[in-house]
């Protein structure tokens, strides 16, 4: 009867502590939810700051290769403007070279009938084109006695500039020649290109290093063969002079002005 009733009075106890129990159970089995939940979400942040870190790491490397790659072409962009710059300071002297000849050439042909001689600077290279009536007569390669004076003013000009070189062409028009002596105007051209040069070397001194002679025939016309005064145009002979062209050449094949 004792132990009954302390049991009875002990129910209500364990009853409740048992309800408490239960709650507690019940908020750890939440807490434990959560906290997976929140391990999976810190795994998560782990990893995207991976991820990301190794991304910066990337561009790290990417950024130094690319600023070597830019420092290399800035080096080689300055390389090819230093090298464009020298390039147009020699075309530059070369112009004012040239526009000098011509000016000299002018002023040693002023009382020559500007008909019979023209100066002009033509490709970068100065032409000195004297008609035939001043050189040859009609269908001769033998220079006249008139050519004497016309080649003693060109030849000062042309020993005051003795680095240049110097091609004498030889031009007639479109008319077939009519010699037992000479087969075409290719020779005929050829010939009194050829005379000129052997004149210039053997009374006037030039160097004949300097000196080439070509017949053109009337394959470059300067006027339209088909009237009188376009024939008599085209039937001369140029003394072409060509700047030296070494410097040039040695800019142009410089690997900085070609990659």
């Amino acid at each position: 009867m004792k132990y009954l009733t302390i049991a009875l009075l002990l129910l209500p106890l364990l009853s409740c502590n048992k309800s408490k129990i239960t709650e507690l159970e019940t908020k750890l089995s939440s807490a434990e939810r959560e906290n997976e939940l929140l391990q999976g979400q810190l795994a998560s942040v782990q990893q995207t700051n991976g991820d990301l870190l190794n991304r910066m790491e990337d561009l790290s490397v990417i950024s130094k290769e690319g600023a070597t790659s830019i420092r290399e072409s800035l080096q080689s962009i300055s390389g090819q403007t230093s090298r464009i710059n020298e390039l147009n300071r020699s075309i530059q002297r070369k112009d004012s070279m040239n526009l000098a000849l011509v000016m000299n050439l002018k002023r040693s042909l002023d009382n020559i009938n500007d008909d019979d001689v023209h100066v002009e600077v033509r490709g970068g290279k100065v032409h000195v084109s004297i008609s035939d009536n001043l050189l040859f007569a009609s269908g001769s390669s033998r220079l006249n006695p008139a050519s004497e004076r016309v080649l003693d003013k060109v030849s000062r000009v042309l020993n005051d500039h003795s680095d240049l070189s110097i091609i004498v062409e030889g031009h007639t028009d479109n008319v077939p020649i009519r010699s037992n002596s000479i087969k075409d105007n290719w020779e005929l051209s050829t010939m009194r290109a050829a005379a000129v040069v052997r004149e210039l070397v053997t009374d006037f001194g030039v160097d004949p290093y300097r000196l080439t002679a070509a017949g053109r025939a009337d394959n470059d016309p300067r006027a339209d063969n088909g009237t009188a005064e376009g024939r008599a145009r085209n039937r001369r002979t140029e003394i072409v002079i060509t700047p030296a062209l070494d410097e040039f050449f040695n800019l142009a094949q410089d690997p900085g002005i070609n990659g």
